[in-house]
């Protein structure tokens, strides 16, 4: 039931702990939970109340937030565009979130979800016929590359966004690969990990320089009736927001947190739009946006984890993370499923046989 709430874009909302710079400096928490939904911030102004579909408090395990959005994967594997993307400022976890640590003794959603699909497909495999494929990019100072090559290779190589007749996001010109197990499928984005720009900054050890998107294609084939369903899985892990003189960005990082800062303003006038319901919704003003346009506010369920800091030394980024996800939850995604009937499916693997045989002059 939870799952199929109509076009509800769900935002859960992680605390994490504080660091021991934090303590060393002797910051205080100025975030609590009054309960698994609510979220209360003390500001010069007086506390100020947000509202989520889920709290998880800075004790909650890997384990507990991936449990609460691993359902979103068995809709892909159904044939639903899912996007679960991660936003916050720079250093509030969202890295952490979504991968884990460095040396995986805390895996993140990623690549739980890598064994997550996998276990389903194990499960069905007597009555489906699977195909899993997955593209990785990133973001980088305006410019799309492709992390599934060489980082020579990625700057040669122009990657553009398209949209298919449903609306489905699509990079053309990126390598995809396929994967035939969790195994598989963790080796590659371990490799595409390797071709990330990061960077230490006085807000973080180790920062993402920019946006990763990773795109998991799940083809399946109902075996009784010949039916074919296509789901594409979108991981996003967004770069943080930042103020260059927090950070001490300066020369490149300066340049990279500019980019970052314009991508996620673009973001938040999408999200404006949305929430407003506005005829127009600025897209194209950024590839960020064009990259994301079939998660907010397109066919897609969505799922949103803002990421923040307890500590009052954050409180103006907190905040304004907290407005932000805020015009988030009140989007509306029309979700549908992406299936062909056993004719249609044999028809364009004819078409697609014809293509491949005949010669072109």
């Amino acid at each position: 039931m939870v799952e199929d709430m109509k076009g509800k874009i769900r935002v859960f909302c992680r605390i994490r702990p504080l660091t021991r710079a934090e303590q060393a400096k002797r910051g205080h928490t100025i975030v609590a939970c009054l309960d698994d939904y609510s979220v209360i911030l003390e500001t010069p102004r007086g506390p100020r109340e947000f509202q989520f579909d889920k709290i998880f408090n800075s004790e909650c395990t890997q384990e507990e937030v991936f449990i609460e959005s691993s359902g979103l994967i068995q809709c892909a594997i159904d044939g639903f565009n899912v996007c679960i993307f991660a936003y916050g400022h720079t250093g509030s976890g969202k890295t952490f979130t979504m991968v884990g640590d460095r040396d995986q003794r805390n895996p993140g959603i990623i690549p739980r979800t890598f064994t997550k699909i996998f276990e389903i497909i194990h499960d069905n495999d007597s009555k489906f016929e699977f195909k899993v494929s997955a593209y990785m990019l990133e973001l980088y100072n305006d410019r799309l590359q492709d992390l599934f090559v060489s980082p020579a290779e990625a700057f040669s190589k122009r990657i553009e966004i398209k949209r298919d007749r449903k609306g489905l996001v699509f990079a053309q010109g990126a390598e995809t690969k396929e994967a035939a197990s969790a195994g598989e499928l963790f080796a590659l984005f371990e490799q595409g990990c390797g071709n990330r720009h990061i960077a230490s900054t006085k807000m973080n050890v180790e920062s993402s320089r920019s946006h990763l998107i990773i795109g998991i294609m799940i083809e399946s084939r109902n075996l009784t009736n010949g039916s074919v369903c296509f789901g594409k899985l979108s991981l996003v892990d967004l770069a943080g927001s930042e103020r260059a003189a927090k950070t001490g960005a300066k020369d490149d990082q300066l340049k990279e947190a500019n980019s970052i800062n314009k991508s996620l303003s673009a973001l938040g006038d999408v999200i404006s739009a949305l929430s407003m319901e506005q005829p127009h919704v600025p897209y194209r003003n950024n590839k960020l946006t064009q990259l994301m346009q079939d998660s907010l506010g397109g066919n897609a369920k969505t799922l949103m984890f803002l990421n923040i800091s307890p500590s009052d030394c954050n409180l103006d980024e907190t905040l304004t993370s907290l407005i932000y996800a805020t015009r988030v939850k009140a989007i509306t995604n029309n979700a549908q499923r992406n299936v062909d009937s056993k004719e249609i499916a044999q028809l364009k693997e004819v078409c697609i046989l014809f293509i491949k045989i005949t010669p072109f002059y």
